[in-house]
């Protein structure tokens, strides 16, 4: 069991949303399961009005979120309780960090913390440099006497300029070292194997690479629209939302090099690398291979669903996209010319996130294939969620005269592990920030290299009235002008369901 020091948990914006559904239960699971030391606290602050005891009541005793854990049990619930505290403060008041620091100095005598100190800012990102100005100011950056580090939710950054101006304000009060920037994707037990599935097996090892694989394909779909967040969204879109980062880190994981070994330095440097070797898009590039997309009005099952600019808080002349799907190269050995696409949207038939690598036919075809299996080429299917696994489709000889081939699947799922507990995205991501393993955080470098990537899509779609918006109708895969994007004969994008269990058998939506 990895060892973590005495620590204080100090979270900005710890009346919202994020700290009681994520959090919270984040913590109570790592302290549940023995993970936290004895000595350490949990510091919520916001200008709520709260009590050490109201809060702790809010947080834990009438948590729903807490209450579907099966270790919820009163002792358990009563223990933890008892190292959460609340101060009232306003992050954007320079004064009220004075009384935060004498508080933490009374919480570190009080619980043995060591003065180690990690920074949560669960807060709007035009927050993030005042936080982090104002914290130094008070040196409550500096690591004599404990170590202090920052942890900042996406979104990282508007657009290229911004990103880079976050970085450097930040950066001007805390050190590359101290800052870990959140991605939840990157929590993911299936994003994590991603790199096992490569490295550690020789099956897959020696074919990673344009000789053996014909196009990679991402998807992250999602069955909800923007719900009560479209004045939020309206100002996002999908490719901030979901392309710059989730989908990009995806895309990293899957093509860097191997690094020479598995430490966050090692494995950030090959991440960086590979953000650098992506081609950049050309104007005429982004008109014929970024296709984006808006989810329209329409009636399934007799009920009728609104568009997206039929949302609360939406532009009724909105043209931010809620689809987007991309064609794009990268620039290296490994990679000339095998085409990558990545699409994300919202309103799709189902919640599903996955990475599908196609491998080429057999340069020699013998056999007959049934109408099931088009071309002969193997597929392995990296399934993030839900129904997490890995399936590799291969072909069979069917029973009987002749050499009639047909597909059929080996499976690996991570519920059929029944005796192996797995931790939720934001409980593996703050245990790797307490005990200082960045490997799994974006580091500055890579986040700028991300956004020189989707920038020129984004100046472009500003740009010019030529670049469409096409709408698609709810609960349909987005517009069908996608397909034109993959390349290959037969070759279609992969339209999952949310079982793995008896993919292309039956199909639950």
């Amino acid at each position: 069991m990895k060892k973590t020091d005495p620590h204080i948990i100090v979270i900005f914006g710890a009346s919202g949303d994020l700290t009681v559904r994520k959090l919270i239960p984040a913590l109570f699971n790592l302290h549940c399961r023995g993970f936290l030391p004895s000595c350490f606290a949990v510091l919520g602050l916001g200008r709520t009005q709260y009590t050490n005891d109201s809060y702790r009541k809010k947080v834990v005793d009438d948590n729903p979120h807490l209450m579907k854990n099966e270790k919820a049990s009163h002792d358990n619930m009563a223990g933890f309780a008892r190292h959460i505290y609340y101060q009232t403060m306003d992050s954007q008041k320079e004064s009220d960090y004075a009384i935060l620091k004498e508080r933490l100095a009374a919480t570190n005598e009080k619980c043995a913390t060591q003065e180690n100190y990690l920074f949560y800012l669960s807060t709007p990102p035009s927050l993030y440099q005042p936080i982090a100005g104002n914290l130094a100011k008070v040196a409550l950056n500096k690591e004599g006497k404990g170590w202090k580090r920052l942890i900042v939710e996406k979104p990282f950054g508007y657009d290229l300029d911004s990103a880079r101006g976050l970085n450097r304000d930040l950066l001007s009060s805390f050190t590359e070292n101290q800052v870990y920037r959140i991605d939840h994707y990157l929590g993911k037990e299936t994003v994590q194997n991603v790199l096992v599935t490569r490295f550690a097996n020789s099956t897959f090892e020696p074919i990673w690479n344009r000789n053996y694989i014909h196009h990679v394909e991402i998807t992250a779909a999602e069955s909800v629209g923007v719900e009560k967040r479209g004045g939020y969204y309206d100002s996002s879109g999908a490719l901030r939302d979901m392309v710059q980062n989730h989908l990009l880190q995806l895309v990293a994981l899957v093509a860097m090099e191997p690094p020479n070994q598995s430490s966050a330095a090692a494995i950030r440097d090959e991440k960086l690398k590979l953000f650098q070797s992506l081609r950049p898009l050309t104007f005429d590039d982004i008109r014929k291979n970024v296709i984006r997309g808006q989810y329209v009005g329409s009636r399934i099952n007799g009920t009728f669903f609104p568009g997206y600019r039929e949302e609360e808080g939406v532009d009724p002349q909105s043209k931010t996209e809620t689809y987007a799907a991309l064609k794009f190269f990268i620039d290296n050995w490994r990679w000339a010319d095998v085409p990558f696409y990545v699409r994300t949207g919202k309103k799709l038939p189902t919640r599903v996130t996955e990475i599908v690598v196609h491998f080429k036919p057999t340069h020699h075809r013998l056999f007959t294939f049934t109408n099931d299996h088009i071309n002969s080429g193997n597929t392995l299917v990296i399934r993030i969620q839900p129904n997490e696994g890995i399936l590799l489709k291969f072909g069979v000889k069917i029973p009987g005269e002749g050499f009639r081939v047909t597909n059929t699947n080996m499976d690996f799922h991570y519920d059929k592990l029944n005796d192996s507990y797995l931790p939720d995205a934001y409980e593996r991501l703050l245990l790797d920030c307490i005990l200082g393993d960045a490997t799994l955080y974006s580091r500055g470098d890579s986040v700028e290299a991300a956004w020189a990537f989707v920038d020129p899509i984004l100046k472009a779609w500003q740009a010019s009235d030529g670049m469409k918006i096409f709408g698609y109708p709810v609960g349909t895969w987005g517009p069908e002008h996608a397909d034109q994007l993959i390349e290959g004969e037969n070759f279609t994008w992969r339209y999952p369901c949310k079982n793995l269990v008896g993919d292309g058998a039956y199909c639950e939506l």
